[in-house]
């Protein structure tokens, strides 16, 4: 299946675990069960955005944007970050309410099995995901699935703790489990923007990622073969290297294209998705970058 096909059904089973646990949360009044049916409508509008930026970051090139679209998925998992954090402070208010007046819970054994139930579709679907998410480098993707795993965690500890509530009578126990999931989710919250902004900002290529490519050059490396200013960068599910090949002078313009081609393929070849620019030098010439005269 395609990215967008696993996001549309993330919208399906976000849908029916708001069901489920709308459910529980309505026949034991539950806080722990309700923060985690508000977590389960963050899903929802995260599943929701997610697909859209999919969509967008699939787009050909245009006028307007020579390069693509593939950032557009790093708005995906910002904007699922600011939602669990959202989620997480609704959730705290409601506990910090319910703390400091407790209330009986009411059929706990139905809430629970509802909730086992959505754990049980969520937890089965970010494994999917999240499998899905590597094979093709989908930060919208990665970042649903994480935030599913999250919800799997959450609805355990509060089924747990509920049980605890079961045995020991101790109503107080509610809205503490409330406080914890919501501190957990903000947690997830925090990662999922701190990534965002890391491709936002064309943070480099993973470290096994960038030893690959430096394996790659050393097997055209030669006396008279060099490279240098290797820079690298990801953009959604897009991976950009820029690089200098030098070579001698006396070189035919012919030659010298042949091996950039040749070392172009190799490096696409041994990272997929892979985006090679080489800029042919002389061996006597240096470029520099970063040099403040540039910004004049």
């Amino acid at each position: 299946m395609q990215v967008s096909t696993y996001l549309k059904l993330s919208v399906a089973v976000a849908v029916a675990t708001i069901a489920l646990k709308a459910g529980a949360w309505w026949i034991t009044d539950s806080v722990g069960l309700l923060s985690d049916a508000l977590e389960s409508l963050v899903n929802l509008a995260g599943a929701s955005f997610a697909l859209l930026m999919v969509t967008l970051a699939a787009a050909p090139p245009d006028e307007d944007h020579p390069y693509g679209h593939h950032k557009a998925e790093y708005f995906s998992s910002g904007f699922e970050g600011v939602l669990i954090l959202a989620a997480a402070l609704a959730i705290i208010v409601t506990a910090v309410e319910r703390l400091w007046a407790p209330q009986p819970l009411e059929q706990l054994g139905w809430g629970l099995g509802l909730s086992l139930l959505a754990s049980a579709l969520n937890g089965a679907l970010a494994w999917a995901m999240l499998r899905k998410a590597r094979e093709h480098r989908s930060m919208a993707l990665e970042g649903d699935a994480r935030h599913l795993m999250t919800d799997v965690w959450t609805s355990v500890g509060v089924v747990v703790g509920l049980a605890a509530v079961t045995v020991t009578d101790w109503l107080w126990l509610d809205p503490v489990i409330a406080i914890a999931v919501a501190a957990n989710i903000a947690r997830e919250g925090v990662s999922l923007i701190r990534s965002s902004a890391d491709g936002l900002m064309d943070r480099a290529l993973e470290p096994e990622v960038r030893a690959q490519i430096d394996q790659v050059l050393a097997g055209f490396a030669h006396p008279t073969i060099r490279f240098d200013h290797v820079v690298t960068r990801r953009a959604g599910q897009r991976r950009f290297v820029d690089l200098h090949m030098h070579m001698p002078a006396g070189w035919s313009l012919g030659r010298a294209a042949a091996l950039r081609t040749s070392v172009e393929q190799a490096l696409m070849s041994a990272v997929p998705g892979l985006r090679a620019t080489i800029q042919l030098l002389p061996s006597d010439v240096e470029a520099h970058f970063d040099d403040a005269r540039d910004l004049l």
